[in-house]
């Protein structure tokens, strides 16, 4: 009895030892797997440098479509543990995908995929939601104000009336999805459209609104665009970096009958925009 004991103990130590070995094996396999994953360490003696090769590494990311357009990139600190290197070294690699217009970098909100272009076409009947929608994305807005006030001498230009008139404005940021691609100041003459305020507070559909004061169909007499760098609150509102540039469309709409009805200076972020005038 007691020779039979020893040698089922023996066999059950051997068939432990052999499952400890097998879990110890399986144990340093995923620990392997789990660093390959977790980290993609730079080389450090290739001649390139550090934040360079960073740099590649996300633009092939960006290419393979491992980030999608438009989709938020790892921050700083995941991608300093991701490629074991500090944030001065990261955000040196962003900032170069940033000037190449591969990702977009957003103050306090992080780093992005830059989308696709939208292409802004200058029509006769220029529409915003005509726009977005040619896009087969959804439009949509934001009214940030609504007020009835003095023109100044730029603004009674564009609407042929004099300095100190009374106007209508309408600021609004347009959004194509969930990306804002306009932030606009329309103006309208109180004077020539009355009721216009009343109208933009049912609806703030242009279209819509001068419709119900009277104004069937209007027309796009002009366009002038010029370019600079957004302010602060243009950038936030905007969803852009401070250092590209916004493109600064003044557009003057009148009735069938040539009276300006509308003076609106449209303000779009370079990264998503950019505005065709076609023969």
């Amino acid at each position: 009895m007691s020779r039979q004991l020893a040698a089922t103990r023996a066999i059950v130590n051997r068939e432990i030892a052999q499952t400890g070995a097998r879990l110890d094996d399986e144990t340093m396999k995923l620990a392997h797997e789990e660093d390959d994953r977790g980290v993609n360490p730079v080389l450090r003696h290739e001649g390139v440098a550090l934040w360079r090769q960073i740099a590649n590494h996300l633009q092939q990311d960006i290419d393979t479509g491992t980030y999608a357009p438009g989709g938020r990139l790892p921050t700083e600190a995941e991608l300093s543990r991701l490629f074991a290197v500090n944030r001065h070294t990261v955000r040196r690699a962003l900032e170069e995908l940033s000037r190449g217009g591969l990702v977009r970098v957003e103050q306090g909100r992080g780093s992005f995929v830059a989308e696709d272009v939208l292409e802004y076409s200058v029509e006769p009947r220029t529409r915003f939601s005509e726009w977005i929608k040619r896009h087969n994305m959804e439009p949509s807005g934001r009214v940030l104000q609504l007020k009835e006030t003095l023109a100044d001498t730029h603004v009674a230009s564009g609407l042929g009336i004099r300095a100190g008139g009374r106007v209508v404005l309408l600021e609004r940021l347009g959004f194509a999805d969930d990306r804002p691609v306009s932030l606009t100041n329309h103006y309208f003459p109180t004077a020539r459209l009355r009721g216009i305020l009343e109208a933009l507070r049912t609806t703030s559909r242009i279209t819509e609104a001068l419709h119900a004061v009277g104004i069937a169909d209007y027309l796009r007499q002009m366009t002038r665009v010029t370019a600079r760098l957004p302010t602060g609150d243009e950038a936030e509102l905007l969803r852009m970096p401070r250092n590209r540039p916004l493109l600064l469309a003044e557009n003057v709409n009148v009735d069938r009958a040539g009276q300006v009805v509308e003076f609106a200076i449209a303000r779009y972020p370079t990264p998503r925009v950019q505005i065709v005038f076609e023969p």
